[in-house]
Order: structure tokens, then C-alpha cells, then sequence
């Protein structure tokens, strides 16, 4: 079990530094490339760019919660969200 996890490739845990602007403040976000990768499929479903997906959810963060503590960490999160939704109509017809 554990080689799925251990034998990665290295460049999908690499951390990669992306400049944007969130809400007009420019801003530098560092991530692991498989998150950046599930948030570019997350900004494509929703038809928008990744920088503005970010700073869509930046906002609908600061008006539902307040600031987000620790933003980076919150993006991640999301993509772990959307795994799980994508994973599940997949778990509902294995249990079938």
C-alpha cells in the first residue's frame, strides 16, 4: 500500500509559488503542483480563470467567515472537498 503513496513523482509534491491578484491586492501563493492542478480543473468547471476562482472563493470566505486564517491551507481543503464529490458518485456505484 504504501508504494502509492511513497513512490509519487517528486514533482507533483514540488511547492510552486503563483503571483496573482486577490480582490486587487497583488499576492504570491505557494502550493504543492498537485493542488495547483486540481484548483486549474476547479476554475475550468466553473468556465473562469484560476486566479479569479481564487479570488471568488477569497471573497465568498471573508463574507461567510470572516478572514481566512490561514488561506493556503483553506485551498487545499478544497481540492480535498472537491476529490471526495468527485470520488463519490464513483464510490455509490461500486457499493451497488
Amino acid at each position: 500500500m504504501c508504494q502509492i503513496f511513497a513512490g509519487q513523482n517528486p514533482e507533483d509534491y514540488e511547492p510552486v509559488t503563483r503571483r496573482m491578484r486577490i480582490n486587487g491586492l497583488s499576492t504570491s501563493i505557494r502550493l504543492e503542483r498537485s493542488f495547483w492542478d486540481i484548483l486549474d480543473v476547479i476554475a475550468a468547471g466553473e468556465g473562469i480563470s484560476t486566479p479569479a476562482f481564487v479570488s471568488k472563493l477569497h471573497s465568498e470566505v471573508l463574507e461567510l467567515r470572516g478572514e481566512a486564517k490561514n488561506f493556503t491551507s483553506l485551498l487545499r481543503c478544497a481540492c480535498i472537498v472537491f476529490t471526495r464529490e468527485q470520488a463519490r458518485p464513483q464510490a455509490l456505484i461500486a457499493a451497488e
